[in-house]
């Protein structure tokens, strides 16, 4: 915390006094430096052949005033279902178009920062918001540009970007449920030189995670806290207009509370991550563009659970005290594009990823694991197909442990020259095992294999949409359909009677996925603006009739914006309901879906330069009381200090009621 206040003092420093005579809502972007380079602009390069991409602002992120960007993708990505375990930085289940939750690829400037050990726990536990100058939801298989588990698609968190003019701004808040916030940056470019610097901290002391009737006398750490602290920073010189190299930096320390309603008396995830990158760009000519980058992702916990003992409740007992669990992530990545002749495009690549790492608490041994992939894509240029751009790409991984993996994949857009377009991509995908699957060995529960075959899948989206404007209004639709069949799935496959452990395997049969979604959105002389989305998944295993677990059937959300240029206010609404949603809960299964939740957004501006903003948003305004059922044990004197012998259901409550309250002063 003291290192993030020193930053913002900096960050206020920097700005030397200057303004940026923002006078809308939206020209926060207009000073960002948008160039054109390889990895930058993929997504944007993808949207153009037939993958469909949503692109979340940083003003849209500042409108809505959210904490972390699990808040932000849960309001306002269509077709992305999200829930938080017990909200704000915490675990959560992800479904993008009818998805698992190990499906989704997340990236952090293009850098991949899955959970290495875990497939299905997401990072999204300790990415605040502020850091992002967007984030870019890529639907749809992705695995030939970015790799393993982009299976349903791929989300990129973008951190803050650089500025050709001087920009800076501080923000602090508060809210009804004890948070407290502070971010801020700073950027400027100084003839070749571009730098910004940024930060964020949030720290609660929580709320009351569970029902009033769940919660067991023994448990006595009854308030899920948190406390997350970012820090980061990038620096870049222009050796020429098309040569650049770039360094970045982010560091977080974050204690998160895994709050229970049963015995426990600490239970502490005590986090810090490091994420650094190096890259060149060279634009070697208007015929051959390249980049090459080197990163290194650390992600280390030290995990504290100290229970009450039943039978003395003034001792407690240490089941784990500093116990580390963590991995280190790092590699090499190069793209390159080539057009010596008009009509197509040439793009290669090489990516090479080394991780290794360790878990004291499942029992995952030290295991190091290389996997190299090379990968290809030629598309065609507007000035072959005048109307239409298609491309053709494959990549083939060669992990280290576990087997080889090759895909394919071919997309297309064709646009009609009344605004109405229809799009759409093909392949195949893969998810390689993560380390538990594949070396696990903890000897009362679980044995990994390291001989397991990665996951499998083929999968297709096909899209028709229009755009149009006239007379002050912007309208577009898109009517999308999505199908995914996973194979080889990675489970436990059989129970070693000798050793007494399940083993991960691939075990037979298909995780089959059709669905649908529609999406709408329309904006009036830059004062009104709405948004509209809705999604139907039947997602399957082979022989079950019934929907996947924490894969919800339907999706809704909407959304309406109120942003007048010529006063100095505005207001918002969201809405998201999600349908049937089902978890196992000891040998039940249960529906814990069905449910509306409303947040109302406001913010007005104190000047007429709108460098003073103040925001007052209330999440959950009807208070609906949600959350994912799962089984504690309840206290029973006779147990010893692990036992259950009288199993019940409790409730993780998501967000109830809140009030959340913040100023702005942009420099």
């Amino acid at each position: 915390m003291r290192l993030v206040g020193t930053y913002l003092a900096l960050a206020s420093a920097a700005a030397f006094g200057g303004t940026t005579g923002l006078t809308t809502d939206t020209t926060l972007e207009a000073v960002t430096v948008t160039a054109k380079r390889l990895e930058e602009t993929l997504p944007q390069q993808l949207a153009a052949y037939g993958t469909r991409v949503e692109t979340i602002s940083a003003e849209e992120i500042k409108n809505g005033a959210f904490i972390d960007v699990a808040e932000t993708l849960q309001a306002l990505a269509p077709g992305l279902s999200i829930s938080s375990k017990n909200g704000p930085f915490d675990y959560v289940d992800i479904s993008l178009l009818g998805s698992r939750t190990e499906d989704v690829l997340w990236l952090v400037d293009g850098v991949r920062i899955n959970n290495r050990l875990y497939s299905g726990t997401t990072p999204l536990d300790t990415i605040p918001a502020a850091v992002a100058e967007r984030v870019e939801v890529m639907e749809g298989g992705q695995a030939l540009f970015y790799g393993t588990q982009a299976v349903a698609g791929a989300i990129n968190i973008v951190t803050k970007d650089f500025s050709e003019r001087r920009d800076a701004q501080l923000t602090v808040g508060a809210d009804s449920l004890n948070g407290r916030h502070v971010d801020g940056y700073a950027r400027d470019s100084i003839g070749a030189n571009h730098f910004v610097i940024y930060g964020s901290s949030d720290n609660s002391s929580g709320y009351r995670a569970f029902r009033p009737q769940d919660y067991q006398p023994s448990n006595t750490d009854r308030d899920r806290s948190y406390g997350v602290s970012t820090i980061g920073g990038k620096y870049a010189y222009d050796f020429s207009p098309g040569a650049r190299w770039t360094i970045f930096y982010q560091h977080t320390d974050a204690n998160l509370d895994f709050a229970m309603p049963f015995r426990v008396a600490r239970d502490v995830n005590s986090r810090k991550e490091d994420l650094a990158t190096m890259k060149l760009d060279y634009d070697v000519s208007d015929k051959v563009s390249l980049y090459v980058k080197a990163y290194y992702h650390e992600w280390s916990t030290h995990y504290d659970t100290y229970y009450t003992d039943l039978a003395n409740p003034a001792t407690l007992n240490v089941l784990y005290q500093d116990a580390f669990w963590g991995y280190r992530d790092y590699g090499v990545n190069a793209l390159a594009k080539f057009a010596p002749n008009r009509g197509f495009e040439y793009y290669a690549g090489y990516d090479m990823q080394r991780y290794n790492g360790r878990d004291e608490v499942l029992v995952i041994e030290q295991q190091t694991a290389t996997t190299n992939a090379i990968f290809g894509q030629v598309r065609t240029t507007h000035d072959l197909f005048e109307n239409a751009a298609f491309a053709l790409g494959a990549r083939y991984n060669k992990p280290t442990s576990g087997e080889q993996a090759a895909i394919w994949n071919a997309s297309g857009q064709y646009d009609f020259s009344s605004g109405l377009f229809v799009r759409g991509t093909l392949g195949t995908n893969f998810r390689l095992p993560d380390a538990e699957e594949l070396y696990a060995n903890d000897p009362l529960d679980e044995r990994g294999n390291p001989n397991l075959k990665p996951e499998t899948s083929r999968s297709a989206n096909l899209s028709l949409g229009a755009k149009s404007n006239a007379f002050g209004y912007t309208f577009a639709w898109e009517l999308i359909g999505f199908a995914r069949n996973i194979s080889d799935l990675i489970d436990y496959a059989y129970f070693d009677p000798v050793t007494n452990q399940d083993v991960f395997g691939n075990v037979p049969g298909t995780v089959t996925v059709r669905g649908g979604e529609a999406v709408l959105s329309a904006a009036f002389n830059d004062v009104w603006s709405a948004d509209f989305s809705y999604t139907y998944s039947h997602s399957r295993e082979s022989g079950s009739d019934r929907q996947l677990l924490r894969v919800p059937e339907t999706l809704i959300k909407a959304a309406l914006d109120f942003h007048p240029t010529t006063l100095p206010v505005g207001a918002g609404i969201n809405v998201r309901y999600t349908g049937t949603d089902y978890t196992n809960v000891g040998s039940a299964t249960v529906n814990y879906g069905n449910f509306v939740v409303v947040d109302l957004l406001g913010r007005c501006f104190l000047d007429e330069e709108r460098h003073h903003r103040v925001t007052v948003d209330i999440y959950n305004v009807f208070n609906e009381q949600y959350g994912r059922p799962a089984q504690g044990c309840a206290d029973t004197p006779a147990d010893g200090p692990y036992d259950c012998s009288l199993p019940y259901t409790y409730v993780n409550r998501g967000l109830p009621r809140m009030l959340r309250a913040s100023y702005t002063y942009k420099f």
